[in-house]
């Protein structure tokens, strides 16, 4: 006997009104559960659960969509790449959504071109998705940084600014700001005069986002905003611009847009000299696996990429089954500084000079080798 026969009585699968009866409730309750709406109370969603779990139940999606006129399905706009911060947060959307109820449906753009957004979009909305997240870190549009789209289902937009057509857009930001600052502030708190910037390309609106957050955080302690080298996210534009930077006897901290150009940068000025973190302090950006296991272990500020899915996934949803009532503000995603050893106070002026001096006695004159012989991987 299986365990639908043992309890519904038949052959067949089991059903909500099995579900119903077991759990003690009624089969509209069960259907509240399954569909996540307010109202019911942890006991009885408790209750409901189990006796699914015990019957081996699963919603009828079909039927409910049939019902409801939804299909139940997300799609997802993003970038087609395995860069560590866009497919971490593909990766997170596709956590959150397991908990809302809906399936997924992904298509990606490629990068480079303009109107890849728009004919993804296109493509969704003829598969009756009932919404869409565009996860798209690159202003390929030459709009001014927003993103355009005509539908008629709501839309979330992770990151970018939004411009839509869409009677419902709702827009939340994935932190990069927030997090910048902390990382730029944590280096001012040390005593650093001033923080230098190695950016991410400036086509990204992450990038844009952590050089705003760069220049927010020296502007709010009177300091001197120093001018920006702009890397491409691989470790190997980070060398280059580390070997740039340790030329510059004033520079004594660095807030790196991501992890992979912030180890490059380490690469670089411990080449010529330049001691991490005694001569010149570095923070990353992305907290990537390998970055505590770097010499010397990497600080940097964590993306809460959960944390940013859950949240957009709970407005897109909300936008979805409740339209006639006003979407809630989003909530700010959390700073998570990780600290490590590769920032600490300034050193004097003085003592710096002398260790660069006894570096470069002890090197005799050796060259550093050229950024381009070097095989490093490039992961933001």
């Amino acid at each position: 006997m299986t365990r639908s026969q043992g309890r519904t009585g038949g052959s067949g699968a089991p059903r909500s009104v099995d579900v119903a009866r077991l759990a003690g409730v009624s089969q509209k309750t069960v259907s509240r559960v399954f569909n996540n709406e307010a109202y019911v109370s942890a006991d009885v969603r408790r209750r409901v659960l189990e006796a699914a779990g015990e019957l081996g139940y699963r919603p009828n999606n079909a039927a409910r969509a049939l019902a409801s006129g939804r299909t139940r399905t997300i799609g997802v706009v993003a970038l087609g790449t395995a860069l560590y911060g866009p497919a971490s947060l593909l990766i997170g959307i596709e956590r959150a959504a397991r908990t809302t109820g809906y399936a997924l449906r992904v298509v990606n753009t490629l990068e480079g071109d303009p109107g890849g957004i728009a004919g993804a979009v296109d493509s969704l909305l003829e598969q009756g998705v009932d919404g869409i997240i565009i996860s798209e870190p690159i202003d390929e549009e030459a709009t001014g940084g927003a993103i355009t789209v005509a539908t008629d289902v709501p839309v979330l937009v992770l990151g970018a600014p939004a411009a839509s057509t869409t009677a419902r857009t709702v827009t939340t930001a994935v932190g990069a700001d927030l997090l910048a600052r902390a990382a730029t502030t944590h280096l001012l708190d040390l005593g650093h005069a001033t923080v230098h910037h190695l950016a991410g390309p400036q086509r990204w609106y992450a990038a844009r986002d952590r050089l705003e957050g760069w220049r927010s955080a020296l502007a709010a302690r009177g300091s001197d905003e120093p001018p920006v080298v702009e890397g491409d996210w691989s470790a190997s534009s980070g060398y280059v611009a580390g070997r740039k930077l340790a030329a510059d006897d004033d520079v004594t901290a660095v807030f790196a847009a991501n992890d992979d150009m912030a180890i490059g940068l380490i690469r670089a000025l411990t080449e010529a000299g330049r001691r991490v973190p005694e001569d010149v302090s570095v923070i990353g950006f992305d907290d990537i696996p390998v970055a505590a296991y770097v010499n010397p272990p990497l600080t940097t500020v964590r993306q809460p990429f959960d944390a940013v899915a859950q949240e957009g996934l709970r407005l897109l949803v909300h936008a979805i089954e409740k339209p006639d009532i006003e979407v809630p503000l989003a909530h700010d995603p959390p700073v998570d500084l990780i600290l490590r050893a590769s920032t600490a106070p300034p050193p004097s002026r003085a003592v710096s000079k002398r260790r660069r001096r006894t570096a470069a006695s002890s090197r005799g004159g050796q060259q550093a080798p050229s950024a381009s012989s070097e095989n490093l991987s490039a992961r933001p």
